[in-house]
């Protein structure tokens, strides 16, 4: 195969991205709410939502442009956390996440009242000195069932969620048709209050929740410049349609009062059910009982996998603990991140209603929503080299202002219980990051970059807000052993380009190997006679590190041990990754970075960069990958080398087989985890057959090659010889083998 780059199937015409959005949206909200918005705004029930999309569509706006111009998943977290940082990422990611928990409970609280409707159940059930609403307890089965489809991987085709649209506007359109016969406007209840409407409003807005997933697979939408946004605005344009004519119908076409009648006369009313069954009996009736079920369930089971999705992007970004991502051996899942969304759902069933559930989601989305524009306009404003979309907002910056007025606006008519739950959780972000995620987090915002390189040029405000809550990722120490004079400069370079931008510090150790016959205390009187070259070393590599401008520690250690003494010294030094040299001159080294006992028996101590260095150029990076933490440290140095050299960077990756379906799914992989590690602009390459000669081939072209540790144990490495080595001797270029620090058992370390 040839090594041009290789891009996603272009296999989604604007029928299927249009599906994905109304699918998204059509769902509980419009199979629950419509009788409570009736109730609370009379005859401008349709108003009210109709509002709702107004609002969604000027966010549909914003994220069409983001969409096409940063085709990435994750969505407006993170569009939100690439152009305003994360401080409001951290805002985003939760309120992303929880909004979406939030209205999982209040989509299975729907599905309860259509189940207890279906059997014709009531009342509580009885445990001791508590009672439960039959409707919670369903709610809470209801739950654990798709929290534990989640958990073990099982879910919906992309066929059967046409299906399932396909059947609900079929439903709604009969429902429709069927109600519009009967209408008569004198049957419209009486209008409420521009304050009632709007507060029904801020109640219903859940019902237009997930139009901005069509973004998530831009990069498979056909001509997505013009398909995405015809896609994401088409879709709210219809669903708004259809949520308005449904809201009319019910309104007009049954006697005035006869909602508030048969909704408040019995626990197991269903409105729009109601409705149906008076215009057509029941038929009609059981097709919106079906719809409903159907609406609920899978709106549910859309919004739990949703939710576990942010939550493991958050934790890809350090926002939250990297632990949650951790996936289930054998089901191939985020389990952790499932099992604690899923117990949050189940919490919040049990002490939460349908008022409470939906208008917390709503108001957690109208601060994502709003930031969502924020993001656009900074976006514009900054203008970075690679923003490039294909579709831009019409009337900018009059529409996303709109957006981000309407939507922050919106909030102050939530119901008053859920927006103290939104702001109590917004509130809570910002201290969470302050306290937590800004230590650990590295990724800073567009916004932050573009004030801190103009100090001179913004405002003092401006620069002391960007400066105090930028990222600092904790004290980052990057420490580099130095052995061979040869390549102390390489190294220095290597390690001073990372601890620079990382913002750390770059740590300059010699270590001086002292005779098993002296003891170390004594050894210090002796040092320079020990090893004249120390002082010459560590000055010619601190001068070399001057120009980084970043702060510089040099340590002479002395130790018994040689090559082993690395280990020990990145322990002492807390070091956060450790670049050294490769060869048999390299500290004492056999010419393997796994040769000392010590690092076999147990864990590495931290990050390891270990360079076979045949003359450091960066400009043209083979980055060779199968997934993995070790090809994620390999991804961050790709990074920090393109950032300041403009390295061209190529991904490769070795399919299996050879077969069209093998190579699809290979392909696939590839540019999913190219997206994932911010390297969805790199060239990417997709080989077959023999991996060591794959790698050979693709490095004839490359200047340096960064490839990760194997998987196989290192006991084995050592008896063996593995692939990371033979390549090492097989290539011209420069070899950097990256090591990722993680915690394994002592049999994991020797066998892998």
């Amino acid at each position: 195969m040839s090594g041009e780059e290789q891009d996603l199937a272009k296999d989604l015409g604007p029928l299927a991205a249009l599906t994905i959005g109304v699918g998204t949206m059509i769902g509980a909200g419009i199979f629950v709410l419509p009788g409570e918005a009736i109730l609370r705004s009379g005859s401008l029930a349709s108003i009210a939502f109709l509002l709702g999309g107004v609002i969604a569509m000027f966010t549909a706006l914003s994220a069409s442009e983001l969409g096409t111009a940063m085709p990435r998943s994750g969505g407006a977290y993170y569009y939100v956390n690439h152009a305003l940082g994360p401080l409001f990422g951290s805002v985003a990611g939760w309120a992303n996440w929880l909004g979406l928990a939030f209205a999982s409970a209040f989509y299975m609280v729907g599905f309860g009242r259509y189940i207890n409707r279906i059997f014709g159940v009531t009342g509580d059930l009885a445990l001791g000195p508590l009672s439960i609403p039959y409707v919670t307890v369903t709610a809470l089965a209801g739950g654990a069932f798709f929290v534990a489809v989640n958990y073990i991987g099982a879910k919906e085709t992309g066929r059967l969620q046409n299906i399932i649209v396909i059947l609900l506007v079929a439903i709604l359109a009969v429902f429709t048709l069927l109600g519009t016969f009967r209408a008569d406007p004198s049957n419209l209840p009486d209008a409420r209050s521009v304050v009632d409407t709007l507060e029904t409003t801020g109640l219903i807005f859940v019902s237009y929740l997930g139009f901005v997933q069509i973004t998530s697979v831009a990069e498979e939408i056909k001509n997505p410049g013009r398909n995405l946004p015809r896609a994401v605005i088409g879709s709210v344009v219809l669903v708004t349609v259809i949520y308005a004519l449904v809201l009319i119908v019910m309104s007009a076409a049954v006697p005035k009062g006869f909602i508030a009648d048969t909704v408040t006369g019995d626990p197991n009313s269903i409105a729009v059910v109601e409705v149906g069954e008076y215009l057509q009996g029941a038929v009609m009736g059981g097709a919106l009982l079906f719809g409903g079920l159907l609406a609920t369930a899978s709106s549910a089971n859309a919004s739990i996998l949703a939710s576990s999705r942010i939550n493991f992007a958050m934790g890809r970004d350090r926002i939250v603990t990297p632990k949650l991502n951790e996936i289930h051996g054998r089901f191939g899942t985020p389990y952790r991140s499932i099992a604690i969304t899923g117990g949050l759902i189940l919490f919040f069933i049990l002490v939460g209603n349908l008022t409470l559930l939906s208008g917390a989601a709503s108001g957690l989305h109208l601060v994502i929503y709003g930031l969502l524009n924020v993001a656009l306009i900074v976006m514009r404003y900054v203008n970075p080299e690679e923003y490039a979309p294909d579709f831009t907002v019409p009337l900018y910056p009059l529409l996303p202002l709109c957006g981000i007025v309407f939507s922050f606006a919106l909030l102050a008519f939530v119901e008053t219980d859920a927006l103290i739950v939104t702001f109590s959780i917004t509130g809570a972000a910002v201290l969470w990051y302050i306290v937590y995620a800004r230590s650990r987090t590295e990724k800073q915002g567009i916004i932050g970059q573009y004030i801190l390189n103009r100090t001179e040029e913004m405002p003092d405000a401006a620069v002391s807000a960007a400066a105090g809550v930028q990222p600092d990722g904790g004290d980052y120490r990057v420490m580099v052993p130095l052995a061979n004079p040869e390549h102390e400069q390489d190294l220095v370079e290597l390690g001073g380009t990372i601890a620079k931008q990382r913002g750390g510090t770059l740590v300059l150790a010699h270590i001086t190997k002292v005779p098993d016959q002296i003891a170390l205390p004594q050894a210090a009187d002796y040092a320079d006679e020990l090893d004249e070259s120390t002082e010459e070393i560590l000055a010619a590599a601190e001068a070399d590190a001057e120009s980084f401008d970043i702060p510089v520690e040099t340590h002479r250690i002395l130790s018994h041990r040689g090559f082993e003494e690395i280990f020990d010294a990145a322990r002492t030094h807390d070091a956060d990754l450790t670049v050294m040299g490769w060869g048999p001159d390299s500290h004492g080294s056999p010419g393997r970075a796994e040769s000392a006992f010590d690092d076999v028996a147990g864990d590495i101590p931290c990050d390891f960069l270990v360079l076979k260095d045949r003359g450091f150029d960066p400009s043209k990076v083979l980055v060779p990958t199968a997934g993995g933490p070790d090809s994620d440290l390999s991804a961050s140095v790709a990074r920090y080398l393109r950032a300041k050299y403009e390295s061209e960077i190529t991904l490769l990756h070795v399919a299996d087989g050879d077969d069209d379906v093998t190579r699809t799914e290979a392909e696939t992989f590839l540019d999913t985890w190219a997206d994932e590690h911010d390297l969805g602009d790199a060239t990417q390459r997709v080989e077959t057959g023999d991996v060591e000669t794959a790698i050979e081939q693709a490095a004839e072209d490359a200047s340096m090659v960064i490839i990760g540790a194997t998987e196989q144990g290192l006991l084995s490495r050592l008896v063996s010889g593995s692939l990371v080595l033979d390549v090492v001797d097989d290539v011209d270029c420069s070899v950097l083998l990256a090591e990722k620090y993680r915690k394994r058992s002592l049999r994991e370390r020797l066998f892998g």
